[in-house]
């Protein structure tokens, strides 16, 4: 075992966002899952079994997430998507480097292929999002679940994972299966989400969270919502912007816990407004930021507005208000428009 005294200062800091004890648990379960009869004397498993074994080593000794080519700290995503990698992307080789920017073209192609139609009109109802990742795959997450048979509800989503990237986008894919396979078991709003912060919080690390919106609509224009811990959506009833209240914890930050369900009943024309941080956290040139204020100004014009209008609207007033500044976070908007 190395001595801790040897070891880069730096080497002994946690991983934010990790734990050292649930990594830990994870490759012994890797290692027992690779020892198992019929695997165990094939070289390619023994020689992932000597790869976990030193994991494991490096978390003992303190050099855990540490590039062993510069001793700089790993990029924390990349350490909890694979807890076995050694080395920081500066220390990858040409080949390397391509083979990680096939791999991170191919997440974002299946990443695309996640989200619903553009516009997804339903009858009584009009649909329209826009999704800009800040890179090549996205913490954002956005879903339109159309109704199943006559008289079914309509089922949106639109929320944020903690943290960017590769390791946010696996968690966003996580969280958009867990909802695809619990809303056609028909349950109340409330428990769909109760279950689902369950499902996340047992399949991620700690300090791993999505905030989020979860709604149903039904075909008489009853809108049910339950908003963990995300952006308050925002309301245009008769050229007013009411703005709805938060309903509960953020998914992921305790496994038990309840989540109330606001219920309005949306008439011609009402347009329900979603979006997320990388909207009303985007910054200009004085890192002042866009706001909600901001955002309620724009869609509360007095006129009325189709979903897709409001959406661009939206989106050309934060561009200009950014001017030269650069995007610091994936951006996520989603318009809901009842039809007259």
């Amino acid at each position: 075992m190395a001595d801790m005294n040897q070891l880069p200062s730096h080497a002994h800091r946690p991983v934010p966002g990790a734990s050292d004890q649930l990594l830990r648990e994870r490759l012994v379960d890797r290692r027992r899952r690779l020892s198992a009869p019929g695997l165990v004397d094939r070289e390619d498993v023994l020689a992932l079994i000597d790869d976990v074994d030193a994991a494991l080593e490096r978390l003992e000794d303190g050099s855990f997430g540490v590039c062993e080519e510069c001793d700089d700290p790993i990029e924390t995503e990349r350490l909890i998507a694979d807890p076995m990698t050694r080395v920081c992307l500066g220390c990858l080789s040409p080949a390397e480097t391509r083979a990680l920017e096939r791999d991170l073209e191919l997440a974002s192609f299946v990443q695309a292929a996640l989200l619903p139609e553009t516009s997804a009109g339903v009858d009584g109802w009009e649909i329209d999002y826009r999704y800009e990742p800040l890179g090549p795959v996205s913490g954002d997450h956005c879903d339109v679940l159309p109704p199943a048979g006559p008289d079914e509800p309509l089922h949106f989503m639109l929320g944020d994972i903690s943290g960017k990237g590769v390791s946010a986008s696996i968690l966003m894919s996580h969280l958009h299966a867990i909802f695809r396979s619990l809303v056609p078991r028909s349950l109340p709003l409330g428990e769909l989400v109760e279950h689902a912060n369950r499902l996340f919080s047992e399949a991620t690390l700690p300090n791993s969270y999505a905030t989020l919106v979860a709604g149903r609509l039904s075909p008489s224009g009853t809108l049910e919502l339950c908003n963990a811990g995300h952006c308050r959506p925002l309301l245009l009833r008769s050229g007013r912007v009411l703005t709805l209240p938060t309903t509960g914890l953020p998914l992921g930050l305790f496994s038990t816990g309840r989540y109330e369900v606001n219920r309005l009943d949306l008439g011609p024309d009402d347009l329900l407004f979603l979006y997320t941080d990388g909207l009303s956290e985007a910054c200009n040139g004085n890192g002042e930021q866009y706001g909600e204020a901001r955002i309620a100004s724009i869609i509360g014009v007095p006129r009325r507005l189709s979903s897709q209008a409001a959406i661009d609207m939206c989106l050309a007033d934060v561009s200009a208000f950014r001017a030269d500044a650069a995007r610091e976070d994936d951006l996520t908007v989603m318009a809901i428009r009842r039809k007259s």
